[in-house]
């Protein structure tokens, strides 16, 4: 068994899961996790990265400011190994070279900034790890992140295809959704580019050959928590929701229509969430929309899964 630390710095959030890796079973087989730590911390690393392709110095304050905390839990549950994976924010910013010096001097290790096909792989294996084995069935899994949304369709042999695509919650609103709420001009705009990525995606993941379709990702579990009226935010009651697309679609469109103020009183809404998360709602619409028309019908519900690219990033480490 080996403890491992594993930090996922996306464009909204930073995370932090310390973790012992045990094999699954005697004879070896699949390694499963046990959670020591997970922490999350929304620091808006890509802050204006959509419009300036630089990171703005108070966001990068905000990440190095985690970071810190997260070295100290690192030390302090004794962790072996670390890996540190950044994604589509840093992918995007000219200036990335500040942000890998910070972390290396306050981690002691590389980050990583991962390709978009690399992101969506460790996204799969993380969803993947806790869902029943579905043998050779297609599963489509959905990673709806800050800049970026990773599609990848897998099954018990692993992935088949997958695409990663620049639409995600921070990008969306900071192009488009600047109103609050946001005008139907402003969304019809959102919901054009955000076809348009889908599109793209499709081209290299055949979406008619999904069997299920999995949402990842902060997006993904707030709405779940809206569509179950939850009282408080509830990893048990989110992880592994199965719900009508309807029911996904009507919580998706009421978010995008609330006004911040009506999101912010939510039991369940992060307070850095607020102001992104109706157009997370909006991609994720549209996302399932376009997976019911490509299946023709067969897909008529959306699973939700607390586990995603921070598990897949922990199962990496070797």
């Amino acid at each position: 068994m080996t403890r491992v630390a594993a930090v996922d710095c996306g464009t909204n959030s930073i995370r932090l899961l310390i973790a012992d890796i045990h094999s699954a079973g005697s004879g070896g087989g699949t390694p499963g996790l046990t959670d020591i730590v997970r922490e999350m911390r929304v620091v808006r690393l890509g802050q204006g990265v959509d419009a300036t392709g630089e990171f703005a110095q108070e966001a990068l304050d905000r990440t190095f400011a985690a970071t810190r905390e997260y070295a100290g839990l690192i030390r302090h549950h004794g962790a072996e190994k670390i890996r540190f994976v950044a994604t589509s924010a840093t992918r995007d910013a000219g200036n990335r070279q500040v942000f890998i010096d910070g972390i290396r001097e306050l981690l002691g290790v590389e980050p990583e900034v991962i390709t978009g096909d690399e992101e969506a792989a460790l996204s799969f294996a993380g969803a993947s790890s806790v869902l029943p084995s579905r043998g050779p069935d297609p599963v489509l899994v959905v990673d709806l992140g800050g800049g970026s949304t990773e599609f990848v369709l897998g099954n018990a042999d692993g992935v088949i295809a997958a695409k990663s695509v620049d639409i995600g919650c921070v990008r969306m609103t900071e192009r488009h959704l600047r109103n609050d709420p946001p005008t139907a001009e402003q969304i019809a705009a959102a919901e054009a580019d955000i076809d348009a990525a889908i599109s793209e995606a499709a081209q290299a993941v055949p979406l008619e050959r999904s069997t299920v379709v999995v949402g990842v990702a902060g997006s993904v579990t707030t709405i779940t928590a809206h569509a179950l009226g939850l009282p408080e935010y509830s990893p048990a009651a989110i992880h592994g929701a199965e719900l009508s697309l309807e029911k996904v679609r009507r919580a998706c469109t009421e978010l995008l229509e609330m006004t911040r103020a009506e999101r912010a009183a939510l039991p369940y809404m992060h307070p850095g969430r607020v102001d992104v998360i109706g157009a997370g709602g909006l991609v994720w619409r549209r996302v399932l929309e376009r997976v019911a028309e490509a299946t023709e019908g067969r897909i008529t519900t959306a699973v939700s899964s607390e586990h995603d690219i921070l598990d897949g990033i922990a199962l990496s480490i070797s």
